[in-house]
């Protein structure tokens, strides 16, 4: 791992280097971005940098330095380039008092990477109890209060899923853990409407440009009639569903086969779509 923090390249990315008070450890008053590194080179920056800005605009932190975090950026993958990594970039209140307030003391901005393998093309999801509030403070922003998130993954994984997928106060499904979903039903690809609360994810909006879909909003039962689902993200690209709630499905079937091949073709024509 190489890891960058306010300016400043760490020599041990093992050391402290972040203290106690500062509120994104203390509260999770922070936002972040993941992104994947292709032969060295961050993919799509452009795009998540202008949601990490969306984000940390919604949370109510100050402006992001757009060209601060790409100096970060640019010195964690100066040196050996990684054939495949995970990038991240996260931007907290900075030092506060104890408690909910936020101090003046200004944000914190962490730059780090490491190598990543590729996942398998298919997995299993898991439906579990909890939804996701679509109409709360911070619906569809990339925050760094990810404990319901842990709750949910780790209630899938007792199930033998990688994945936790979650409805919303109304019922209609929304997006995994870490991950929104597409699904087909009567041929037709879908995949929720940003209104859902879902999180506006890069490799989303990738893949309705590349490949196609319809955003609808439906009750998540209508995914059991659903003859194919994948899901994506920026470590998953596209991946099949071959098991949801020990169902059975055909991974990938036709149409994943189709999005993953679309998206095999975005990806080798530019690292910043």
């Amino acid at each position: 791992m190489r890891a960058w923090v306010d300016g400043q390249l760490l020599t041990d990315p093992a050391a402290p280097a972040i203290t106690i008070a500062d509120h994104g450890f203390t509260v999770g008053d922070g936002v972040f971005e993941s992104i994947k590194v292709v032969a060295g080179q961050p993919f799509a920056l452009t795009r998540h940098l202008a949601r990490l800005a969306h984000s940390a605009t919604g949370l109510g932190l100050p402006a992001v330095d757009d060209a601060l975090v790409r100096q970060g950026v640019a010195e964690v993958l100066a040196g050996d380039p990684l054939a495949l990594g995970r990038l991240r970039i996260t931007y907290t209140g900075g030092v506060a008092p104890m408690g909910s307030g936020r101090g003046d003391h200004g944000p914190t901005l962490v730059v780090a990477v490491s190598p990543m393998e590729p996942l398998a093309p298919t997995t299993a999801v898991c439906t579990v109890p909890w939804p996701r509030n679509e109409r709360g403070a911070v619906a569809g922003l990339k925050t760094t209060s990810y404990a319901e998130n842990v709750v949910a993954l780790a209630h899938a994984a007792q199930r033998g899923a990688t994945e936790a997928v979650l409805p919303n106060t109304v019922g209609d499904l929304c997006e995994g853990t870490g991950s929104n979903v597409f699904y087909v039903l009567d041929g037709e690809l879908r995949t929720p409407t940003l209104a859902s609360g879902c999180l506006a994810g890069v490799t989303r909006a990738l893949v309705l440009e590349w490949y196609g879909g319809r955003e609808v909003d439906a009750p998540i039962e209508e995914v059991a009639e659903a003859s194919e689902v994948f899901l994506v993200s920026t470590t998953r690209d596209v991946q099949g569903v071959h098991s949801w709630d020990g169902k059975a499905l055909p991974a990938p079937g036709p149409i994943t086969t189709e999005a993953m091949a679309a998206w095999q073709t975005g990806e080798r024509a530019g690292i910043d779509p």
